[in-house]
């Protein structure tokens, strides 16, 4: 849930305050795990929070309530959560634009870019050189995708910041009243040694979202601004993304 580090010192100062429908959750023994994070969500429970339970064994039938890794909590309540936004999604109207998003942080680089179509998802990193998953001397990179409209079946190989970043992008799509084919790119440089897990790419991409987009009528434009906005180069991205060259394979359609 963040980073970690010894404690010098700790003060108890009172009980915490856990919220009413947390409570109303962990009372009901019959409730199954995956109802309960989403009746969680929908009620304003942060994210956060509903991980922390599922970590250790609130939710769900009492006979199958266990003690849950932090990390596989995690990314079970991403992928739940983002699962059931994507229902919704998935029956709005087709965005008729071209989005263009870029946040930079902390020696990262997120870019989200949202083309017509039917909902499809896919997830791409670069990790240069020196970096936490990369202390060598080359470039690696790696990509998710969500294997179009009706989503994936399998985990993604990425792991966590593939559902993370999913979740975000329902909620911003939810927010526009729009679905879309969405391509979500991250650039990791020098310098970024923090192991600070999957939250860091969940919040970023919110904030991504929270930006005001750039508006582009065609692919070209969005491909063209791509290039501009990551070190590394546009033909990178379109060998790593599936998604981007059968969009831009459909462009190159003759008409009639």
């Amino acid at each position: 849930f963040g980073p970690a580090g010894e404690a010098e010192r700790v003060r108890l100062l009172g009980n915490p305050a856990v919220p009413k429908p947390l409570e109303r959750v962990y009372g009901d023994e019959g409730m199954k795990a995956e109802e309960a994070v989403v009746y969680l969500y929908e009620r304003g429970v942060p994210v956060s929070q509903i991980q922390r339970a599922f970590s250790v064994g609130a939710l769900g039938g009492v006979r199958m309530r266990r003690l849950v890794p932090t990390r596989w909590s995690i990314t079970a309540v991403d992928d739940i959560v983002s699962r059931h936004l994507l229902e919704r999604v998935r029956r709005l109207e087709q965005l008729d634009e071209y989005l263009f998003f870029e946040r930079k942080y902390a020696d990262n680089t997120f870019i989200a870019i949202l083309a017509p179509g039917p909902w499809s998802y896919e997830w791409i990193e670069a990790w240069f050189p020196h970096t936490t998953w990369n202390p060598g001397r080359h470039c690696g990179g790696g990509g998710g995708r969500g294997r179009g409209f009706r989503g994936r079946t399998t985990y993604a190989s990425l792991g966590g910041c593939y559902y993370a970043a999913r979740l975000a992008t329902a909620e911003y799509l939810l927010r526009l009243g729009r679905q879309a084919t969405a391509v979500l790119i991250r650039e990791i440089y020098e310098g970024f040694f923090l192991p600070i897990g999957v939250w860091f790419v969940r919040e970023n991409v919110r904030q991504l979202f929270a930006g005001r987009p750039e508006r582009y009528s065609s692919l070209r434009e969005v491909l063209e601004r791509l290039s501009r906005a990551t070190r590394l180069p546009l033909s990178t991205w379109l060998s790593a993304s599936r998604l981007l060259r059968d969009m831009l394979r459909q462009e190159r359609l003759p008409v009639g």
